[in-house]
């Protein structure tokens, strides 16, 4: 079985793990696009932010780096700023990203995995098929806690960045764009992102609320 280890820095990923690669559109935004979306974002949440770290990276990606609760960092990859297009989408995406660090999903992260370290040493002393069966059934509870910070990062980054003057189809759009690009993460109860699809559902029915038709 492999055995949960807490490490120094803890990794919340963006939007979605790449289930598939495909070249992504020409470049379209730049880096002041978006560090002035970051501290517009930032300033709605109430916090003075520090730089954003970019990666160059060709995969189209965002995240926080937690190496404790209140230390952490924003990364943008080269990819995400070559698939975007516009300000509202990278608000959108720097919005859900703002929600892993208010909603404290850093310390959730390490109560689930202490649990599941703990959990998975009583397993192990069982051996064969309990081993195995512990071993799923832990990966898919897993999956499952970070499929409901997903959607709670969703839900908060769509808001925040309404309260920053963006649109309210700022994530959805650049979520259809991971889609339409082939970067989708299928319905399984392995993957610990929500599927695409149904990310896509909510966040279009949101943004119809909050701002009626999308422009």
């Amino acid at each position: 079985m492999r055995k949960n280890v807490i490490a120094a820095s803890l990794v919340m990923c963006a939007v979605l793990f790449v289930t598939v690669f495909a070249a992504p559109s020409a470049a379209a935004i730049g880096r002041k696009v978006v560090d002035d979306a970051w501290k517009r974002i930032a300033a709605a949440a109430g916090m003075e932010p520090d730089p954003i770290v970019y990666e160059s990276e060709k995969a189209p990606n965002a995240w926080v780096k937690f190496q404790s609760s209140n230390k952490f960092s924003v990364h943008v990859t080269q990819g995400l700023m070559q698939l975007l297009d516009s300000p509202d989408e990278i608000a959108g995406i720097l919005g859900h990203e703002m929600g892993h660090i208010k909603l404290g999903h850093y310390n959730k992260g390490v109560t689930r995995n202490v649990g599941w370290s703990v959990l998975g040493a009583v397993l192990g002393k069982a051996g064969g098929a309990a081993e195995i069966a512990g071993a799923v059934g832990m990966s898919l509870a897993e999956s499952g806690f970070s499929r409901e910070q997903e959607v709670e990062a969703d839900d908060y980054g769509a808001n925040l960045a309404i309260k920053a003057g963006y649109s309210p189809w700022g994530l959805y759009n650049a979520m259809k764009k991971f889609r339409d690009n082939g970067f989708k993460t299928e319905p399984s109860g392995f993957n610990s992102h929500p599927p695409t699809d149904r990310r896509l559902q909510r966040l279009e029915e949101r943004a119809k609320r909050a701002g009626g038709a999308n422009k």
